[in-house]
């Protein structure tokens, strides 16, 4: 069965983006940005909700460094406020049930999936359990002050078992997890 991946590039704090701050907040360096032109997971197909899309795709016409990879991928977008046609190329718009969707896709299709950005889609599908890998990328910058979309507001408690760790240009974590949802914390009483 494909495999569902959970991709999030974040601030120390838990910030999924802050006002003011360019993206990757200015510190892509030659190594983090040679891995993703290595195109980790390049053949995923890559899911997102409808403002990561406004925003990826926004960096990608505007030129952002980091961005051309994307646009070779396939992506589905998940949203009841886009429509055809979708200008970023090799985008598919779907207009239905996500969760559904996406358990579809991982029961019938043959391709890995991976999500970018789209808080509220990867809170959903953790939370029906169809995430197989979660992937953090830490980079090294605390926006308290002009961060807003906290990542982890509202999700279950989660246990991660760590697959893999690496450090990009001396500063940039990546964080690799099998996470699994649990009930409550570890040694709690059951309902």
């Amino acid at each position: 069965m494909p495999e569902l991946l959970i991709d999030f590039i974040t601030s120390l704090d838990g910030y999924a983006s802050a006002d003011g701050w360019p993206g990757f907040w200015g510190l892509e360096g030659p190594e983090y940005l040679a891995w993703l032109g290595d195109a980790p997971e390049g053949d995923y197909t890559v899911l997102m909700g409808a403002t990561t899309y406004r925003v990826m795709s926004g960096f990608a016409a505007d030129g952002e460094e980091g961005t051309d990879v994307l646009a070779n991928l396939s992506k589905v977008v998940f949203s009841s406020t886009l429509t055809e046609p979708l200008t970023w190329p090799n985008s598919r718009l779907v207009s239905g049930d996500p969760i559904e969707a996406v358990r579809e896709m991982k029961e019938k299709g043959s391709e890995s999936l991976r999500t970018i950005g789209s808080l509220t889609l990867c809170r959903a599908l953790l939370n029906v359990g169809l995430v197989d890998r979660f992937r953090v990328v830490v980079f090294p910058v605390i926006t308290g002050a002009t961060g807003h979309e906290r990542i982890y507001d509202g999700y279950p408690d989660v246990a991660l078992e760590m697959t893999d760790s690496r450090t990009f240009d001396g500063r940039i974590q990546l964080l690799e997890y099998v996470p699994k949802v649990l009930s409550g914390p570890p040694g709690a009483p059951t309902a």
